[in-house]
């Protein structure tokens, strides 16, 4: 029997690609061995969208083949999208495969043995109209699964490779995502997350293509009414207790859109709403298609339908041609909006972007003092956030349990994604539990106690 490792870089796209490549591997009867044991093949799936990505790719990939001089090491994803020839000179690198190629992966890495010569595996992604159909039936994570529902992007902010490696907008048929969804509930998860490269330009390709179901018959419709219909019809699953939206497009959260959110009971109150900046001039410069008041209004209409929901974002700093004065701007910005929580990135010159090529880049030494400025006013928001919750009972699904300092705890999270830890119950794992929250255990994890 063939053994494959598999290793996964970026983005939770990646992950479940990789979840859905190892069930083909199994269906056609290779042994799944852990990444840092010897293994007959390595496959990697790559990341690119930073130069650290790439450098961390390329270690993957080294890493493989030292481990098994013998192995056969496969790259595939992103990096390979991005860095085709870089790839094929790279002697521990024995077979590439692009994007858009993972659903053969097996079918690939098959013939390359019985032929021991590599075809071409990748394909022009910036031409292609198909989305690529990868599914999964079981995670190793038995609470919480992520669905992949679409692929590409079409926005070409300033400085993101990602349409480059992934394509333009191709969204999953509703039909196909009904049925992995009701298969995992099923198998006994009670939570979704929906994601994808960019999930509310879900639907956007939909426009005069014919499907043979209900869910997908009527193509006049908006993007944004193919994708709270396809959240309408997932509600409707028995069983589902949760639903999670990935990261949104401001543009997306219209007074329509969210009222009908709103009446979804298995929505979950956490919203992550990208920004990046919270300076006018530096979200042009970004090539974001929205304002700091656009962005404002879109959470005053959150706040409206949802009781105290989680807005989350992320950050880049130090963006080509921020000064001290746009990033004070920012920083003033996030308490005005209050974020729950805040992912805060030092910019990363990405080749191949026009933000790469910008004048008055700003120096390390900034970006650093700027990220520690930030993540001490980020590190506030959550503090408040919590605290409006103090006493406050919550529904949590419990995901694992964990010994802290010589106690044993219940951890799971709330809808509104706060992680709390509860006393210990034997066989709570999976099971939906209300607590009180009472106080923080340490930052990022607060006491529960359960209600009875």
């Amino acid at each position: 029997m063939k053994s494959v490792a598999l290793y996964t870089l970026g983005c939770k796209v990646n992950q479940y690609e990789t979840d859905a490549m190892i069930e083909l591997f199994k269906e056609d009867g290779y042994a799944i061995k852990p990444f840092n044991e010897p293994a007959d093949i390595y496959v990697i799936n790559t990341c690119t969208v930073t130069n650290m990505a790439d450098r961390k790719s390329r270690k993957m990939l080294h890493r493989a083949k030292k481990q098994n001089q013998e192995s056969l090491v496969v790259a595939v994803g992103c990096y390979v999208q991005a860095a085709r020839e870089k790839i094929e000179e790279d002697v521990y690198v024995d077979l590439i495969i692009g994007n858009n190629k993972k659903k053969d992966i097996v079918k690939i890495i098959n013939n390359y043995l019985d032929k021991n010569k590599p075809e071409d595996n990748i394909i022009d992604i910036h031409h292609t109209k198909e989305y690529e159909v990868l599914k999964i039936s079981r995670l190793s994570e038995h609470t919480r699964a992520y669905i992949k529902i679409q692929d590409g992007c079409n926005q070409f902010c300033s400085y993101c490779i990602i349409p480059y490696t992934r394509g333009r907008v191709r969204s999953r048929a509703a039909r196909d995502i009904m049925s992995e969804v009701e298969n995992l509930v099923a198998h006994g998860y009670k939570e979704i997350v929906l994601t994808g490269i960019h999930i509310s330009s879900y639907g956007l390709d939909f426009q005069g293509k014919e499907y043979n179901t209900s869910l997908d018959k009527d193509t006049d419709k908006k993007n944004d009414e193919h994708f709270i219909l396809l959240i309408e019809h997932l509600s409707s699953i028995d069983g589902l207790e949760r639903i999670r939206l990935g990261s949104l497009e401001p543009r997306i959260i219209t007074e329509a859109f969210v009222k009908r959110l709103a009446v979804i009971s298995q929505i979950c109150p956490h919203f992550h709403l990208s920004l990046q900046s919270g300076c006018d001039e530096t979200l042009k410069r970004m090539n974001r298609r929205y304002d700091t008041k656009d962005y404002k209004i879109c959470c005053d209409i959150l706040r409206k339908y949802f009781d105290n929901p989680a807005i989350t974002t992320d950050i880049i700093v130090g963006f080509p041609g921020e000064t001290d004065k746009e990033f004070e701007m920012t920083k003033a910005y996030l308490s005005e909006i209050g974020f729950a929580a805040v992912h805060v990135f030092p910019y990363s010159k990405r080749a191949g972007t026009k933000a790469a090529d910008m004048k008055e880049q700003v120096t390390d030494g900034q970006k650093g003092t700027r990220s520690r400025e930030l993540l001490e006013k980020v590190k506030m928001l959550r503090e408040r956030y919590f605290s409006q919750y103090l006493n406050k009972t919550v529904e949590i699904l419990i995901e694992e349990t964990i010994e802290l300092e010589g106690r044993k705890y219940d951890i799971g999270h709330s809808k509104e994604y706060i992680k709390v830890a509860l006393e210990y119950v034997p066989n709570r794992v999976n099971t939906m539990v209300s607590g009180r929250i009472k106080h923080k255990i340490h930052e990022d994890l607060v006491f529960c106690e359960s209600s009875h």
